[in-house]
């Protein structure tokens, strides 16, 4: 089976997976647009992403204060791993019913957050490594919107810096736009 989640996240995480290939060790210090993170606490927090939303799909509970270090021995083929994992989690059309426990919001929105984190955080990856980095179209085009009803709520949280201004939507590519409503400058550093 599979969900218009699942479809998305098997569009984009192999975006990202070449992304997080492409970083060396020695730019696990650089620093990324994703204020207060360097290449190896961005990792580290898409680690936890893509395997705690994959407990978020079937409605369990996570837990987001433990911060451990995932860039042990054999990282890139077990970040590889667990997107594959997050992505077959979120394939039953069950996953999207209801409210999540743990988030408190629509379970598509929470599928959509995995989507969203994919694809911003490989974009921030790749320009503070100098990788070239493509996100997926439909991933893009599908995240406008939730970047749009998560904005004020996520701005309050320190999730969103506040939109950098830009040239009307209409002027800039797809993800440039998307990056700047979640307050990244498309033209870092």
């Amino acid at each position: 089976m599979a969900t218009n989640i699942s479809d998305l996240l098997a569009a984009a995480a192999p975006r990202t997976v070449d992304v997080v290939r492409g970083i060396a060790d020695d730019q696990l210090h650089l620093p990324t647009p994703c204020r207060d993170y360097v290449v190896r606490d961005l990792v580290n927090h898409l680690f936890e992403v893509v395997v705690n939303f994959q407990a978020l799909a079937v409605k369990g509970s996570v837990e987001w204060s433990e911060k451990p270090d995932h860039l042990a021995d054999g990282w890139r083929d077990r970040f590889e791993t667990e997107t594959r994992r997050l992505t077959a989690a979120w394939s039953d059309p069950s996953t999207l019913e209801g409210v999540s426990p743990g988030m408190g919001m629509p379970q598509s929105v929470v599928g959509g957050m995995a989507l969203l984190d994919l694809t911003v955080h490989g974009w921030d990856l790749a320009v503070a490594t100098g990788q070239a980095y493509q996100p997926a179209p439909e991933a893009v085009a599908e995240l406008h919107n939730l970047v749009e009803q998560l904005g004020p709520t996520a701005r309050k949280m320190g999730v969103f810096a506040d939109p950098v201004p830009t040239p009307t939507p209409t002027d800039l590519p797809d993800l440039d736009h998307l990056l700047a409503q979640t307050g990244r400058t498309p033209t870092w550093p």
